[in-house]
């Protein structure tokens, strides 16, 4: 299995945002093993956090922006593809405002920031998702589609048609990820002069100049037109250069647009919030389907990941058994429901509990038909993420854990007597404070029964007040 990484020390840069046109510090922090990559908002009161998850997006009109709590980070798109292209996992972004500064409008200046920093891997396994079968998307409106199919490791093709003479069919690859600086990076954002010109009317680019962003000339320029780009960008000596761009750019690559396409659908599936192991052909890519198809991806793997019941032999030796998972949690009977623990890592633990018609519950619970109720399955399920939580203290015999919230409780089907629960529960966010958010299953009869999302607390004996 891979390790996850991370980046060996702070480094920060400071620009101007592209829409906002102010003056933005940007921070990367190391982050903790499956903490992800989080922006924080330190000119904010409390810091807020803000996941990077394709569920918190709000806009894709002019770049893609999350929102979470009525928080916003703009622009998050070229950090995000270079922390993916430089192969990191888990990553802090700082912001003392509510925009990622543009810099030259592609991503090799936070891969150089990256580089700057250092890597460094952890010690916790990185999560994959590997492709088994074509995954596609079609927005109906624009015709634009993406799939994904199986392959060896993560691959992009992107493919573009805008349409005009000044620029038509254009088409880029990565072939692997590891190719991501030379040949992707470096890749500046463009646009055409007539959403140019509606962009600066309406005071929506207040960062843009000529050296952030290429500028493709689709139209005849007027004198009024002429005197709002010299304007804009403080220059009397704006021209169209013989390839149709405006002057003081000179492309990168024939294909630069394709290219920046191809990075901001990296950056933008960094928001599925998994590594990909897989191929992506995407025609007439953009923000709005890239988004859309991240968040049916993080739904797919999501389910998949639901009903993928854990393989464990029942008759292997356990990692531990009931003496010892008495040592670990406070219950005992007829409240411990938690027989034996099979997995145990720092991200998730698997455990059994063996109903049985001797259970307490069943003389008075539907006696005609027997039914585990569904508060104890999740007490079950509860109790086995205790576990978890429990093994990262010390002496975890002193602690007691409470549940503070439960979300999106699902019961799938009947639990009877003679059925052997599997409970499984896994991190979905680094544990802090002693404030543990888990995901949690059990299943029975190789299928689900029930899901829950739940957040608890572990709290010294000594500091529990009456």
């Amino acid at each position: 299995m891979t390790k996850q990484k991370t980046i060996a020390r702070p480094v920060s840069i400071t620009d101007v945002g592209l829409h906002t046109g102010k003056k933005v510090t940007m921070r990367l922090v190391p982050a903790m093993p499956n903490q992800g990559i989080v922006f924080v908002r330190t000119d904010l009161e409390g810091k807020p956090e803000i996941e990077a998850s394709a569920e918190l997006v709000s806009d894709t009109m002019r770049g893609t922006t999350l929102e979470k709590n009525g928080v916003r980070i703009n622009t998050v798109e070229h950090v995000l593809a270079a922390i993916t292209g430089m192969d990191l996992d888990n990553v802090i972004i700082e912001l003392n405002a509510s925009e990622v500064p543009i810099m030259d409008g592609s991503a090799m200046p936070f891969v150089e920031l990256i580089e700057k920093a250092g890597i460094v891997e952890q010690d916790a396994e990185r999560e994959e998702y590997i492709v088994k079968e074509n995954i596609s998307y079609i927005d109906p409106e624009s015709g634009s589609e993406m799939i994904l199919m199986p392959a060896e490791k993560f691959q992009v093709t992107s493919m573009v048609d805008f349409g005009t003479k000044v620029l038509g069919t254009q088409n880029a690859y990565l072939r692997d990820i590891s190719e991501f600086k030379e040949h992707i990076a470096g890749a500046r954002t463009f646009s055409f002069l007539h959403e140019l010109e509606m962009l600066l009317r309406n005071g929506l680019i207040k960062g843009g100049n000529l050296n952030n962003a290429i500028v493709f000339v689709d139209k005849e320029i007027d004198n009024a037109t002429m005197e709002l780009l010299k304007k804009a960008f403080g220059r009397d000596d704006i021209e169209v250069k013989p390839n149709g761009i405006l002057n003081n750019l000179t492309l990168r690559w024939p294909n630069e647009a394709a290219r920046h396409k191809l990075l901001d659908i990296i950056g933008d599936l960094t928001l599925v919030g998994t590594k990909i192991r897989g191929k992506i052909i995407a025609n007439k890519p953009g923000h709005k389907i890239n988004v859309a198809f991240a968040k049916k991806l993080r739904k797919i793997i999501k389910k998949e990941k639901r009903d993928n019941v854990p393989n464990i032999d029942l008759n292997a030796p356990p990692l531990f058994d009931l003496i010892e998972i008495r040592k670990r949690l406070p219950h005992r009977h007829p409240f411990l429901l938690v027989d034996k623990i099979y997995e145990l890592t720092d991200k998730y633990v698997i455990g059994v509990k063996n109903v049985t018609f001797n259970e307490f519950f069943f003389p008075g619970h539907f006696p005609a038909e027997p039914v585990m109720p569904g508060v104890l399955i999740l007490e079950s399920m509860a109790q086995t993420g205790g576990i978890l939580v429990l093994d990262t203290v010390e002496d975890p015999e002193n602690y007691l854990t409470y549940f503070l919230k439960m979300n999106n409780v699902k019961f799938k089907r009947k639990v009877h007597p003679g059925d052997t629960l599997i409970l499984k529960a896994e991190l979905l966010e680094p544990i802090r404070r002693g404030i543990c958010h888990m995901q949690a299953y059990a299943y029975a009869n190789n299928k689900l029964v029930a899901e829950a999302e739940m957040v608890a607390q572990i709290v010294h004996k000594d500091k529990i007040k009456n």
